[in-house]
């Protein structure tokens, strides 16, 4: 049985059918697909020869608008299956409606609901009256596969929003706006830190030098604290065996999320001479008789290789092994978006190999890293997501009494970081379950960033052991954890974050000196090479431009710290200092400055943008 949808719901779902009554209204061949409500509002989806364009979302608002004001009732319709397809047809949507009437169990009801002269195939719920949706608006136009799948027809995809009061959507509207100036896709490109290209490949990411510098200071402050917490770094490839994946359970249980394996060649120059058919290929690979590599979709069954490689006694557990490992996904086109959804990305992984007795300070040890980031960055708001698994699936693998044992250890742990947590069932992964957790951003905005994972499985599977105290072997559990989950996710969330305003220890270049004219162009070259010489990331600007023009570009460029000299700085060892940060006296000895500027790259500062 459907469940009843909130008050807000009931809008946008409304809102959806609204949508497509003015749809029909000005393009009365268009075939329709559905139209749900959404987490932020709603969308329809449309089979039309006619290409929306944003002119015709402003002629589609004014119709609906006219809608609401016809006060239209919603009326449902129970039916039977039979009357349905009937109606179906009276109306011409069979092409894919038929399809959706398909969908529903056979003991759920089938219901209709009518608006004015608007039928259509839904079980609900909505507003009483049109009346009732007293802020809406249209924001999008997209390409969508029916049912998701690319290998259907593509549909216009018209989004959405509405709301119970004017003022909560013009919240929201101003939200957007801030988020498009923030969209890392524009200030990435702007300030010059990534670079997607088609010759290189859909979803896989150029770091360009500035872009580097942010993913390797936020490396290295990782780096730190693993240090601090005595883990070791390792290497490992980034390709292996294909029966390394069956025996972790990545292949076949993420097949589809990976991208295919790859043959040895004297297999495949044999397959070649049998004129051997892909199916023939295929099923060879799963069945094992032919051996291939996979681009590693996962650095932890390596790692297990690691700890597998020498003997190990319960006085050298936990071992803690930490990798920046790159690992490869296969997603869909359409859902690759920038840099926080990709084909390869790079982990700040680690797996933790330890007693039962350990896990809960070992699981706290993660917890305490994953705050420690999200303080230093500013994102102390947010939330915990703990994923169990569903016990009637099929999907997950492992003795029901070490999943007992690993979601036990979980719930203890998330207990102590006293922020709010949710418990959902069906979403662990394979192997156990996981601690995600969702960070809201300076905007609002919420992003599932660092997990957390305890797993009791893959020792199981890949049968590694160690030797307790009772001189006999005994299984270790696994911690898998990564507190920025892909850097290349994370960065793009901290150039919206911050709107690329990175504070000084983060910005790709953190001081810019800005000499009035050339009589003072050795006293700024001799500032920006002593501030090279403390590790700090200094320019100088020896344009002819005015200093107006140097001072908007600085701006532009998002560099942090500015300083201007003239002629009376040079002979007093000053400098005028412009930050966007700085609290102290506009004019003040390069001395001062500089001891300023090192402590807030050293301690790793959150300043506040004035």
């Amino acid at each position: 049985m459907k469940e009843q949808m909130t008050p807000l719901e009931e809008i946008r779902h409304s809102s959806s059918h609204v949508l497509a009554t003015a749809v029909l209204r000005l393009f009365p061949e268009a075939k329709l697909d559905i139209g749900p409500p959404t987490d932020t509002g709603f969308y329809y989806d449309f089979d039309l020869d006619h290409k929306f364009t944003y002119d015709d979302l402003e002629k589609i608002e004014e119709e609906m608008a006219k809608v609401i004001k016809e006060n239209q009732r919603f009326e449902r319709i129970e039916v039977s299956r039979e009357e349905a397809v009937k109606m179906i047809k009276e109306i011409g949507q069979e092409e894919y409606k038929l399809g959706r009437l398909d969908d529903i169990p056979e003991d759920d009801q089938v219901s209709f609901y009518r608006n004015g002269e608007f039928l259509d195939l839904c079980a609900g719920s909505h507003v009483n009256y049109t009346k009732k949706i007293k802020a809406f608006k249209l924001l999008s136009i997209a390409g969508a596969y029916h049912r998701g799948d690319e290998n259907n027809k593509q549909l216009q995809r018209i989004y959405g929003t509405a709301f119970a009061k004017k003022q909560e959507l013009a919240d929201y509207l101003e939200q957007l706006e801030e988020s498009r100036k923030r969209d890392h896709r524009r200030v990435g490109k702007d300030m010059g830190l990534f670079h997607i290209d088609e010759a290189v490949g859909q979803g896989l990411i150029l770091w360009k030098p500035k872009g580097a510098i942010v993913r390797q200071e936020l490396q290295d402050f990782i780096s730190e604290q693993l240090i601090k917490q005595e883990y070791s770094q390792v290497f490992t490839p980034h390709i292996g065996k294909l029966g390394l994946y069956k025996t972790s359970g990545h292949f076949p249980y993420y097949q589809e999320s990976q991208f295919p394996p790859l043959i040895e060649r004297d297999s495949l120059a044999d397959l070649a001479a049998e004129n051997a058919s892909c199916s023939t290929l295929t099923n060879n690979l799963e069945t094992g008789d032919i051996e291939g590599y996979l681009l590693k979709p996962m650095n932890c069954p390596m790692h297990i290789k690691i700890y597998d490689s020498e003997p190990h006694s319960y006085r050298d557990l936990p071992i803690r092994l930490a990798e920046f490992g790159t690992v490869y996904r296969w997603e869909q086109s359409g859902e690759l978006n920038g840099m926080t959804r990709v084909r390869g990305f790079t982990q700040d992984d680690a797996h933790i190999f330890c007693t039962e007795e350990q896990l809960q300070g070992e699981i706290q040890g993660c917890l305490d890293l994953v705050k420690i980031v999200f303080g230093t960055l500013g994102m102390e708001e947010y939330s915990v997501r703990v994923s169990l698994r569903d016990p009637n699936s099929d999907k997950y693998v492992g003795d029901p009494a070490n999943w007992d044992k690993a979601e036990a250890a979980i719930r203890e742990a998330v207990k102590t970081l006293g922020v709010p947590f949710v418990e959902e069932e069906g979403e662990a992964a394979f192997y156990g379950p996981k601690i995600d957790f969702v960070v809201k951003d300076v905007i609002g905005r919420e992003w599932q960033l660092g997990t957390v994972q305890v797993d009791y499985n893959l020792p199981v599977r890949f049968d590694i052991n160690y030797t307790g105290s009772d001189n006999k072997p005994h299984r270790p559990v696994m911690v898998h954890r990564a507190p920025f989950g892909s850097m290349e996710r994370f960065c793009g969330l901290l150039i919206e974050h911050f709107g690329g305003d990175f504070p000084t220890w983060l910005a790709p270049e953190q001081v810019r000196v800005l000499p009035i004219s050339d009589k003072v162009r050795d006293y700024a070259e001799s500032l920006v090479a002593q501030l090279k010489a403390n590790g700090v990331r200094a320019t100088g600007d020896y344009n002819s431009d005015k200093l107006g023009a140097k001072i908007r570009n600085a701006e532009l460029d998002k560099v942090p710290n500015t300083l201007i000299v003239g002629e009376r700085e040079a002979e007093e060892g000053k400098v005028s200092v412009r930050s966007r940060f700085h609290d102290g006296k506009p004019t003040m000895l390069f001395e001062e400055f500089e001891t300023q500027v090192l402590q807030l790259i050293n301690e790793r500062t959150l300043q506040i943008k004035k």
